[in-house]
């Protein structure tokens, strides 16, 4: 690995950086998204059975804001549940704002990464065309300044696609992946809605 590193020269270290960088923030990610931390199974029928049984209380409120994502939605829709249907899908519109930037934590970040690391691995690619330019002269040409030079041009060039294409396939992916809790948190913050004020009439 340190020959390699040395081989690619030192525009490889910011390479090496973005790739480490990418990697933490797709296993936060991976951990994070799961469906049982952002959608617990049935919190939505457990939080309608408790309301049904103590009413709205502040340990109810406190439970629901701290267990998950989607738990943090509905406890905004329950604090207003003696408001109007207007008021409550508001409140339910402003916490699910806040959540869904939450989601979206560090994905800006890793599809900055995809982006530029083929630009940084380009950059390495120029230096080295720029020592094997310069290995040439009218006496003659150095040949260890030649294969070094060749070497950093390559390295890089094939560094900068290692991170960016991983990078940039887990980028969209988690993308779609937010979407798709979303709009399953979308749907049942809009049956909360619909079964709340269904029971008032």
């Amino acid at each position: 690995m340190l020959a390699l590193i040395e081989a690619a020269g030192w525009p490889i270290w910011p390479l090496i950086i973005a790739s480490i960088l990418a990697l933490a923030i797709i296993l936060e990610r991976m951990y994070s998204l799961r469906s049982e931390r952002v959608l617990p199974a049935n919190l939505l029928d457990q939080t309608l059975a408790n309301l049904r049984q103590h009413g709205v209380n502040p340990d109810l409120l406190r439970a629901l804001a701290t267990s998950s994502p989607l738990g943090r939605v509905l406890a905004a829709g329950v604090r207003n549940l003696g408001s109007s249907r207007e008021v409550m899908k508001e409140s339910l519109q402003e916490t699910g704002r806040v959540v869904a930037h939450e989601l979206e934590r560090y994905l800006l970040t890793l599809g900055t990464i995809a982006s530029l690391a083929p630009y940084m691995g380009l950059l390495g690619t120029v230096i080295g065309m720029v020592e094997i330019f310069g290995s040439q002269s009218p006496t003659g040409g150095n040949p260890a300044m030649l294969a070094h030079g060749i070497s950093v041009a390559l390295y890089n060039t094939a560094f900068g696609l290692i991170v960016a294409i991983p990078s940039m396939i887990f980028y969209r992916y988690y993308r779609g992946r937010v979407d798709d809790l979303l709009v399953e948190m979308e749907q049942q913050a809009v049956r909360l809605v619909e079964i709340v004020h269904g029971e008032r009439k």
